[in-house]
């Protein structure tokens, strides 16, 4: 972000003065947005592996009109599929990137605006990828409807995820608490009610969003919390951490402590993430109960038993933890094949290694598969396998997670399935975001996330359900409780009793 003279702001679209200085937005027709506001200091040099430090103030306006650095990441490929929509395109470097950007509504600003719903948006990306800045996620429909869109930046992968010794552990999550801080701080100024902001976010960033709910660091902060396809499954206890910082400093060469991580470079230790996030890498991630939650999809999650997240955010619900915050939650009826289509596993896995490739994450592995029907005839291993894993990293511990929460819950699906390799890819992970920001447009193609031909309808409706749960934290169906099993499905538009899934035959 560029600073130019304050007396300059007449010349070029819309100015805010935030808490630490002003930020000149872009004027669009029926919105205003800010881009690259920084919420932190930038964690290099000391700052590096220490908890977001306020940023300096600035006099001289700051110019928002450009995205500005994200987090440092390494972008893979997924064959045949334009991931950039949704993830971005290239780590954009940088060390500013403690950032929100902003969209509000072109009145929200005017002289003696105020009370807009907030929102807030948090990326996902595994822990180690993605940005506030994508074309799925922008945030002009909202503002159009009414509502302020902040999204934000974190910290990822070791940065942002390793807990090493000598630092604050959860730095990523305390990154995010920082700037829901800061929203507080400076809703108003966008127009925005710091009392009716609702937190929202996709895949990691509802996993984040989960463990928030549980967090005394975050009471308060947020009234609203909207989590696709996400839960509070996906957390480490630390001791079992520990054993991905001392890989991580045993490929890095250095003493497995903040002193010695400070020690070698951000592009280092990219390296070195990609080698532990090699599925091949001999890294055990198992609990005491031979279970590892986030069956090797990412290494690097939020650890359990500090001050950020004290005991498992499942368990802090059960006991009233987050039962003043309304909650939707859902999930994608074909979560995995996001992971499985592009790449040819589901229609090349045989049955033994389908067996051994659950086994690594769940030791009932054998008994799960046969009630998804591994050696029925007709039935194929990867078929099953995916079919299996939809239901064990996503959508069962969801509703886990809905059960416990004493506070108002409801609970949705999302079943339409594009075109995307032969309409194979279905209603994978991350399907839902393009109609939740009514962003269609940029991601429809041969090779597009929305495939050739989704429908705008569907994106209106979806859209206004988010809309309408953050004006008033109402939505058109009936709540959930784990008797009931009440789950709203969007492309029907209908509420449906839910069917137990076969895992929880053998989980109980």
């Amino acid at each position: 972000m560029t600073e130019t003279p304050l007396d300059a702001e007449t010349a070029a679209g819309p100015i805010v003065v935030t808490d630490t200085g002003p930020v000149r937005g872009v004027a669009e027709p029926g919105l205003n947005w800010f881009r690259d506001i920084p919420y932190a200091a930038p964690p290099v040099g000391e700052l590096r592996f220490k908890a977001p430090a306020p940023h300096a103030p600035w006099s001289a306006v700051r110019d928002g009109a450009r995205p500005g650095p994200n987090a440092p990441q390494i972008l893979g490929n997924f064959p045949g599929l334009d991931v950039a929509p949704l993830v971005g395109d290239a780590w954009r470097r940088g060390d500013d990137y403690l950032t929100v950007n902003v969209w509000t509504p072109d009145a929200a600003i005017a002289p003696g605006a105020k009370g807009r719903p907030v929102m807030v948006f948090v990326h996902g990306g595994g822990f180690v990828l993605g940005c506030n800045d994508t074309a799925i996620t922008d945030g002009s429909a909202f503002a159009r409807s009414g509502v302020v869109l902040m999204a934000v930046n974190y910290r990822l992968g070791v940065e942002g995820f390793a807990p090493v010794p000598g630092a604050p552990t959860n730095l990523g999550l305390r990154d995010i608490i920082a700037a829901l801080q800061w929203v507080q701080r400076n809703a108003a100024a966008f127009g925005g009610d710091a009392g009716n902001v609702t937190l929202f976010g996709e895949s990691a960033g509802a996993m984040a969003i989960a463990a928030l709910m549980a967090s005394p660091l975050a009471r308060g902060l947020f009234s609203k919390t909207i989590i696709e396809s996400g839960h509070g499954q996906m957390v480490r206890p630390l001791p079992v951490a520990a054993r991905l910082v001392s890989k991580l400093a045993r490929l890095l060469r250095v003493a497995p402590t903040a002193e010695g991580f400070r020690t070698r470079t951000v592009e280092q230790a990219l390296q070195a993430l990609t080698r532990v996030q090699n599925p091949l890498t001999r890294l055990d991630l198992r609990d005491e109960h031979g279970r590892e939650p986030v069956f090797g999809i990412s290494r690097f999650i939020p650890v359990v038993g500090d001050d950020v997240i004290p005991e498992h955010p499942l368990s802090a619900l059960k006991t009233g933890a987050g039962a003043e915050i309304n909650m939707l939650i859902g999930t994608n009826r074909e979560e995995m094949n996001l992971y499985f289509v592009p790449t040819g596993v589901r229609a090349r896995l045989t049955g033994w290694l389908a067996i051994l490739m659950l086994r690594r994450s769940e030791p009932r592995a054998r008994e799960i598969l046969k009630a998804y029907g591994l050696g029925k005839a007709g039935r194929k291993p990867g078929f099953v396998f995916t079919e299996a894993m939809h239901d064990l990293v996503f959508r069962l511990p969801a509703r886990w997670f809905a059960a416990a929460h004493g506070g108002t819950t409801h609970v949705y699906e999302m079943e339409w399935r594009g075109d995307q390799f032969g309409g194979e890819l279905g209603a994978c992970h991350g399907i839902e975001l393009p109609f939740v920001f009514n962003t269609l447009a940029s991601c429809t193609g041969r090779e597009g996330f929305a495939g050739t031909n989704p429908p705008q309808d569907l994106a209106d409706r979806v859209h206004g359900l988010w809309v309408g749960f953050a004006k008033t934290g109402t939505l058109p169906w009936p709540e959930y409780d784990a008797a009931g099993r009440v789950v709203y499905a969007l492309e029907a538009g209908r509420a449906e009793r839910e069917a137990v899934m076969l895992a929880e035959g053998v989980l109980g």
